[in-house]
C-alpha cells in the first residue's frame, strides 16, 4: 500500500501557513472586540465581562473552527492526504499509526486542532532523543527536553505525576537515553487510551478512510 506522492515538509508548511492565518484573523477580530466594549469594561466588574456567555461562546466558537480549517486541510486536498488504504491501517493498533510517518504527522495535525500535541510532541523528542550517541549532546539535549515539557509552567508541559518528574530531574544529571523513559511510557499510554480513540471517531479520520470522489465537468456541445 503505497501514499500518494506528497513532500512530509510541505505537509507541515501548509498546515503551518494555515494556522498562522487563522491566529492573525483571531487576534485582529479579538483587538476589534475588545475595543467596541472598552467602555463596558471601565464600568463594568472585570470578572462580569470576562465570564459574559456570548464572548465565552465565540471564542468557544472560533477555536473550533480554526481546528475544523486545519482538518479540512488535510481532508479536501486530495495531493494531499494519505491513500485511505493507508488510513484504515492506522486502525488496527496505536503503534501502527505512529509506525507511519504521515501517520504520526496526520495524528500531530489533529491533536492540534484540539489544542493538546504536546504529548505527541513529547513523545517524538524522546524518540529522538534515544537516537543521541553522544554524551555531550544527551546531556544538553536532556535538558532541553526538560525545560520544554516537564519543568513546571513548562511551554509544552506534560500530564506526568510528581514522583516521575523527581526522577527524570535525578536522570538528566548523568544523562543516558533511559532519561525519559518512565514519561514517554505514561505518555503513550494517555495518547494510547484517550487522544487515538477520539482521533479514530474523529470525522477528520472518518474523511480520511474515504476514497476522494474526482469530479469532472461537462460542458455543453
Amino acid at each position: 500500500l503505497c501514499f500518494q506522492a506528497w513532500p512530509l515538509s510541505d505537509f507541515f508548511f501548509k498546515v503551518k501557513r494555515l494556522e498562522d492565518t487563522i491566529e492573525f484573523l483571531l487576534a485582529k477580530f479579538f483587538h476589534s472586540w475588545e475595543a467596541q466594549n472598552q467602555q463596558e469594561k471601565q464600568t463594568a466588574n472585570f470578572q462580569q465581562v470576562s465570564e459574559n456567555p456570548v464572548l465565552t461562546n465565540l471564542n468557544s466558537s472560533l477555536l473550533s473552527w480554526k481546528g475544523d480549517l486545519i482538518c479540512a486541510l488535510l481532508t479536501e486536498n486530495f495531493s494531499c492526504r494519505p491513500s485511505p488504504e493507508e488510513a484504515l491501517l492506522w486502525s488496527e493498533g496505536f503503534e501502527e499509526l505512529l509506525a507511519s510517518k504521515y501517520g504520526v504527522a496526520v495524528f500531530r495535525a489533529f491533536l492540534k486542532s484540539q489544542f493538546c500535541e504536546e504529548n505527541i510532541d513529547f513523545w517524538l523528542a524522546c524518540e529522538d532523543f534515544k537516537k543521541i550517541k553522544s554524551s555531550q549532546k544527551l546531556s544538553s539535549k536532556a535538558k532541553e527536553i526538560y525545560i520544554e515539557f516537564i519543568e513546571k509552567d513548562a511551554p509544552k508541559e506534560v500530564n506526568i505525576d510528581f514522583q516521575t518528574k523527581i526522577l527524570i530531574v535525578q536522570n538528566i544529571q548523568n544523562a543516558t537515553t533511559g532519561c525519559f523513559t518512565s514519561a514517554q511510557k505514561r505518555v503513550y499510554s494517555l495518547m494510547e487510551n484517550n487522544s487515538y480513540p477520539h482521533f479514530l471517531a474523529s470525522e477528520f479520520y472518518q474523511n480520511l478512510c474515504k476514497k476522494p470522489q474526482i469530479t469532472t465537468e461537462h460542458h455543453a456541445i
